[in-house]
């Protein structure tokens, strides 16, 4: 995670919306083994609420869809930060707003789309699932989700995250991962995983094989989302 990253970007193709990287008071689950992402966080509510606005103030409305994560959860933000995201979705005619979440906050789902449907606004939770293999996301990955099929999910999220390029995984593997995430899920969005401060590191066999083989089936389908790197969405990469 940079220093002093990027935290609004507009992304232009499939799905065309604006995102924005807020500020949490930090994932309660805290145990996936890959990742550091949640390392941006802060308990000072009043640091977060500042940083907070003034990403939000950025929003213009441009595609009428707006994305929302924070290295975690979407209740790991402030009420403050909240009240401004259904305030900014009302004043620049945001229709359908997209956050994260974790399996453990599934629960607290439907409040939030409640929330937003009282303004005409359709919320799209999406998880990061990383593979529907469950020994290897539990044991390797530490997701939290035991006994979680993709009819659970599914339940509550409408999008997936999945997480390649770690030894053990081959084509055949990933192919299943995004095949199902299609079956089930409304869009997947694939991440390619990058060298960061955790024991888990990129495979660049794995990533070679991705790369030759699958990314050229799905580069172009509208409802995958392909993340070489991390960055790609224009959020996350320091600022200038």
């Amino acid at each position: 995670m940079a220093e002093n990253p990027i935290r609004y970007s507009i992304i232009t193709e499939k799905n065309p919306r604006e995102i924005l990287m807020l500020r949490g008071n930090g994932c309660k689950w805290r145990r996936c083994t890959f990742c550091d992402y949640h390392l941006d966080f802060s308990r000072d509510e009043e640091a977060n609420y500042k940083l907070n606005i003034e990403e939000i103030r950025k929003v213009t409305g441009l595609y009428h869809k707006l994305e929302v994560i924070n290295s975690g959860s979407f209740c790991d933000l402030d009420h403050r930060t909240m009240n401004d995201i259904l305030n900014v979705c009302r004043n620049k005619q945001i229709d359908e707003i997209h956050f994260e979440t974790h399996w453990m906050h599934r629960e607290e789902i439907a409040t939030l789309r409640e929330t937003f449907a009282r303004i005409g606004v359709s919320v799209k939770l999406k998880i990061g699932v990383e593979t529907f293999d469950e020994n290897f996301r539990e044991t390797i990955y530490r997701k939290g989700m035991p006994g979680a099929s993709p009819e659970d999910i599914a339940a509550y999220c409408d999008e997936v995250c999945l997480l390649f390029g770690v030894s053990g995984q081959t084509v055949e593997s990933m192919q299943y991962d995004i095949e199902t995430g299609l079956k089930y899920f409304e869009r997947v969005c694939v991440n390619i995983m990058v060298d960061n401060s955790t024991k888990i590191k990129p495979d660049p066999e794995v990533i070679r094989a991705f790369t030759e083989e699958l990314y050229p089936r799905y580069k172009d389908d509208p409802r995958v989302d392909i993340l070489l790197n991390n960055t790609d969405f224009g959020v996350g990469g320091e600022k200038q």
